[in-house]
């Protein structure tokens, strides 16, 4: 079983700044990826920011230049660096990885997802 655990959510006001982690745990063979998804109500799950083993990142059209994602592959850990925070970015933000359980087994994961909320 594969486990992924999210801390960092909560109320900023807006212009302020939030840092999301995320650490995933159990059976990991080797990660492939892991990002950053959110929701926000009435909208369908998008992409923020994602970063394979690499270092490659990839980031939604509306947080670029604003938003960071960083890796600690050591600590199976990912962060989100946010900045210049808005209302629009209000949201449930999910963690997600795809990681290899075994040599051949692989597949995507998902947090139970952390409330961001910035009141206008």
């Amino acid at each position: 079983q594969v486990q992924l655990e999210e801390s960092g959510g909560g109320l900023v006001q807006a212009g302020g700044s939030l840092r999301l982690s995320c650490t995933a745990s159990g059976t990991i063979f080797r990660i492939i990826a892991m990002g950053w998804y959110r929701q926000a109500p009435g909208k369908q799950r998008e992409l923020v920011a994602s970063i394979n083993a690499g270092g490659g990142t990839n980031y939604g059209d509306p947080v670029k230049g604003r938003f960071t994602i960083s890796r600690d592959n050591a600590k199976n850990m990912v962060n989100l660096q946010m900045n210049s925070l808005k209302a629009e970015v209000a949201a449930v933000y999910y963690c997600s990885s795809q990681l290899y359980t075994n040599y051949a087994a692989w597949d995507d994961y998902w947090g139970q997802g952390t409330q961001v909320s910035v009141p206008s």
